[in-house]
């Protein structure tokens, strides 16, 4: 591309390698008229009732499930999503939008306070024009779980979109416009990345929230912290999957290998780190090898497909390089390890065992089909191995006895854990991590809880004692 204007957007199919289309950044001042327009549409927008506010996502979550398929086939060309996760993707996108137009007027009202003399109340008001920039791996979800609440709480958002899936991200765009979002309400921005500092900089900007690489987490947090601006962070993970016992093995085997594969392994909360007791960690290993041996690779618009390309040939050539290195460092390669001879960005489904620190694949997240399986001798050291990780996203935990599962599960360093289940997601349960995956919560009533002021009102009688004023 010898234009500067144009940009990384770009549609690459992974499973052909072909260039589908390519999109313009824009940047200055057109940047700057953008922004003008948001920050103009917010003040239009926070003075609508939020039962209308609410309407309009009500109608986003209805048009987004009339259009399921036309969106479906969209991941699926721009970054390899299975047909059936694509569609389920949509499903759940279309989820999250229906739960905070049903709940969000109800998460947004006046809380009152308890106190001796007078009232006091909490009053929950918008921030202004907010910065989200989203990654590939789910292009409506990730965006929907941002704009959902805050378009229902009265901000309006800018959305820079990961530059892999740029059509995915203008069909959102048109329908929240054809949902009757005003302009500047919802709009998709093609930009750089230096643009994106320079956008968080501006004083129309109140807020930016982050899914993404830690690299680029710290680089919107620092941008954000210098502006005095909140920020959310949702980053990297790599989950533990904790097998405490045999009793239904092969059902513990099949969430394994579901929660390792499922968007190709491509999830910051896909189950990554299988830490098994040593009785039943040869049967389980056996399991997990024989799951994966059953994927078949293949077109990922052909229902039959059971294991499809990784979202691009970078991401399935830096996947590649850390499961060499980790072997050459010492690690059994119990399966897979290498690329499928094929055209496309395949990835064989690997198992590693006998990782040990230093090694590249006990540090970093393994982002597509790999697993990485430890045996070890008990609970206490499951949990230790566990929390030894710069992440704490999700995690979960298996086992029989579920009083011992919650135990367990109350020990791991983690936003979020599941017992009997991989790390799901779902509208009405918070989703966030700790330590290096980052901050703040999404989904729930706490989605709507970050990009807000939650002004207090204290209301006195003007005979009131006058008491200390302290700050």
């Amino acid at each position: 591309m010898s234009d500067q204007r144009k940009s990384p957007f770009a549609t690459v199919n992974p499973y052909t390698g072909e260039t589908q289309a390519t999109f313009p950044v824009i940047e200055g001042a057109e940047v700057d008229s953008v922004l003008d327009t948001a920050g103009q549409a917010f003040e239009a927008w926070r003075k609508r009732p939020i039962g209308e506010r609410a309407a309009v996502i009500g109608r986003a979550a209805e048009l987004m499930r009339e259009r399921k398929e036309p969106l479906a086939q969209l991941l699926t060309l721009e970054m390899g999503k299975l047909i059936s996760e694509a569609r389920g993707e949509v499903d759940l996108a279309a989820s999250i939008l229906s739960y905070y137009a049903e709940n969000g007027p109800a998460f947004a009202e006046n809380e009152r306070l308890d106190v001796e003399e007078g009232e006091a109340y909490l009053v929950n008001e918008p921030l202004g024009v907010l910065l989200g920039v989203m990654p590939w791996n789910f292009p409506y979800y990730q965006v929907v779980r941002f704009a959902g609440p805050n378009l229902v709480l009265g901000n309006t958002v800018l959305v820079k979109h990961a530059g892999i899936c740029p059509q995915s991200a203008l069909a959102l765009e048109q329908l929240f416009r054809d949902a009757e979002a005003p302009q500047g309400v919802y709009t998709n921005l093609f930009v750089s990345h230096d643009e994106v500092s320079r956008i968080i900089d501006s004083p129309v900007v109140r807020g930016a929230s982050l899914t993404g690489s830690e690299r680029a987490g710290a680089q919107v947090a620092e941008r954000a912290g210098r502006n005095m601006k909140p920020s959310l962070l949702e980053l990297g993970g790599s989950d533990v999957f904790i097998v405490l016992d045999g009793e239904g093995l092969e059902r513990t085997v099949g969430a394994a290998v579901a929660g390792r594969m499922a968007n190709t392994g491509q999830s910051c909360v896909a189950s990554k780190r299988f830490i098994v007791l040593a009785d039943v960690y040869d049967a389980f290993v056996d399991g997990m090898r024989r799951g994966f041996e059953a994927l078949r690779p293949g077109d990922p618009a052909d229902e039959a497909t059971t294991l499809g390309p990784l979202s691009s040939e970078q991401a399935a050539s830096s996947l590649a390089d850390q499961i060499r290195e980790t072997v050459d460092q010492g690690a059994e390669l119990v399966l897979g390890g290498h690329r499928i001879d094929r055209p496309g960005a395949f990835v064989e489904p690997t198992i590693l065992t006998g990782v040990k620190p230093g090694m590249r694949a006990y540090t970093e997240e393994l982002f597509g089909p790999a697993a990485v399986v430890y045996r070890v001798a008990d609970e206490d050291e499951a949990v230790a191995l566990a929390n030894d990780s710069r992440y704490g996203l999700g995690g979960s935990v298996f086992c029989a006895d579920v009083e011992r599962g919650r135990r367990v599960a109350e020990r791991v360093e983690t936003g979020m854990i599941w017992v009997n289940h991989p790390t799901s997601t779902q509208a009405d349960l918070p989703f966030g991590g700790i330590k290096r995956s980052g901050y703040g919560r999404e989904l729930s009533a706490l989605g709507m809880r970050e990009f807000v002021n939650r002004k207090l009102v204290r209301v006195l009688p003007p005979d009131a004692e006058l008491r200390g004023i302290a700050g």
